[in-house]
């Protein structure tokens, strides 16, 4: 595989070309221009990442295999059957999730990821919307360590970087079961913990794009880390 070196000015025009032309047979004629422009550099980036997670979070993995989101929508539950994403996306992950016999419990762990689309680009991590075993494990820690959780969240240099957790299906009370004048009661209602933050077009095309990366994702990591400590899946200290 080549060394990640940048996506092209191109890759951005493709995907506003595709936001108005969603279907498979613009798709298809452009193709060779996804195939280039988008879908090698981004192989080529999850490398690179792997190679720069391992200096400072060496539990989370990039596989070109596994990291890269599909291109193609699941359009069988939409009203949108446009085929296509307008985007490009990878995910990297906890290395103990796909490698070992993983419970519904932990699901797929907290990570890092990144999206690439006009005007919409950003970097990000933490945990979408997981399963309800999953977030009853979150809710707990958080019970038991909401000094330790908002250490992180509340850190001054942690919110100038990436603002609030997104509130995204978030309660309007204190889910059931657990005390509504808990000190954790405002984290508890969250179902998604998720922060990020925005990439210019500039950063998109850049070839320090893995650097500037590597940066948001270290400044990332004890979040990431305590949402994964709380579903049992644990840091290293190398790839070893």
């Amino acid at each position: 595989m080549d060394a990640f070196t940048s996506f092209s000015p191109k890759a951005l025009t493709f995907l506003r070309g595709l936001a108005r032309n969603n279907r498979k047979e613009w798709f298809e004629e452009h193709r060779a221009d996804y195939e280039t422009h988008l879908k090698a550099p981004l192989a080529a980036l999850i490398e690179e990442m792997d190679v720069q997670l391992a200096q400072f979070a060496p539990e989370i993995i990039g596989s070109p295999k596994k990291s890269a989101f599909r291109i193609h929508r699941d359009v069988r539950f939409s009203k949108d059957k446009s085929p296509y994403k307008t985007n490009v996306a990878c995910w990297f992950f906890h290395r103990d999730v796909g490698t070992r016999i993983v419970s519904e419990a932990v699901h797929g762990g907290a990570g890092f990821y990144v999206q690439i689309e006009p005007g919409k680009s950003f970097c990000g991590g933490g945990i979408w919307m997981p399963p309800r075993p999953a977030l009853q494990k979150i809710r707990q820690s958080l019970v038991d360590d909401v000094e330790g959780w908002e250490e992180i969240v509340n850190n001054r240099a942690f919110k100038r970087r990436f603002g609030v957790l997104d509130q995204e299906g978030m309660l309007t009370r204190v889910p059931r079961g657990f005390p509504v004048d808990h000190p954790a009661s405002e984290w508890l209602r969250y179902q998604s913990f998720t922060v990020g933050c925005e990439l210019s077009p500039d950063e998109v095309t850049s070839p320090k794009l893995p650097t500037i990366l590597a940066k948001h994702y270290a400044a990332l990591t004890p979040f990431v880390r305590w949402l994964n400590q709380s579903l049992g899946l644990g840091p290293a200290n190398s790839r070893l």
